[in-house]
C-alpha cells in the first residue's frame, strides 16, 4: 500500500489466516517528528489497554509500557525524515496464545530501535493500523507491505 497523499493512519484489514507469521514493512517519512505505534484487531481495531511492550534506542533511551492502548513500533522521526520500521508477529492466527512481535527500525539520521511486545488476545489478528503517537501525518509515498510466512 503506498500513501497518494498525507494521511493520518494507514489500515490493513482481511488479512488471510493462511500463513503462520506476518512481516510489515513500514518505508517513509512523517510530517512531524513522532514516534509510530499500532492496533491489531480482529476486524477493528483492539484500542483497549490490551498492549505491554519494552523498547530501547540509539540514543540510550528506553521505554516499557503494559496496559496500554497501542504498541510501539517505530523511532521518533525528524520531519520529513526517511524512516524504515519492520515488525513480525509469530503464530499471528493462532487463537490459542496470545501475540507476540519483534520491532525494529531506523532513520536517516541514524536513530535506531528495537522493541518487544505482545497483544494480549488470544484472537487472530486480520487487522493491523499504524499511526504517529500525536496524530501527525505519514507522508505522501510512504510504503507498507505485507508479508506472510508459511510453515514448512
Amino acid at each position: 500500500q503506498t500513501l497518494g497523499s498525507a494521511a493520518a493512519s494507514v489500515t490493513f484489514s482481511s488479512i488471510p489466516s493462511t500463513y503462520t507469521d506476518l512481516i510489515l514493512v513500514l518505508n517513509g517519512s512523517v510530517s512531524a517528528s513522532d514516534y509510530i505505534f499500532f492496533q491489531v484487531g480482529n476486524g477493528l481495531a483492539d484500542t483497549g489497554s490490551n498492549y505491554s511492550y519494552t523498547w530501547l534506542d540509539s540514543r540510550v533511551a528506553s521505554s516499557r509500557a503494559s496496559n496500554s492502548t497501542a504498541a510501539f513500533a517505530g523511532p521518533s522521526v525528524l520531519a520529513n525524515e526517511q524512516m524504515n520500521t519492520i515488525i513480525q508477529f509469530q503464530n499471528y492466527s493462532n487463537t490459542t496464545t496470545y501475540k507476540s512481535y519483534l520491532s525494529r527500525g531506523n532513520s536517516t539520521s541514524g536513530w535506531v530501535t528495537a522493541a518487544a511486545g505482545l497483544w494480549r488476545s488470544t484472537s487472530a489478528i486480520n487487522r493491523v493500523d499504524f499511526f504517529q503517537q500525536s496524530g501527525v501525518d505519514f507522508a505522501s509515498g510512504t510504503t507498507v507491505t505485507i508479508y506472510g510466512i508459511k510453515a514448512a
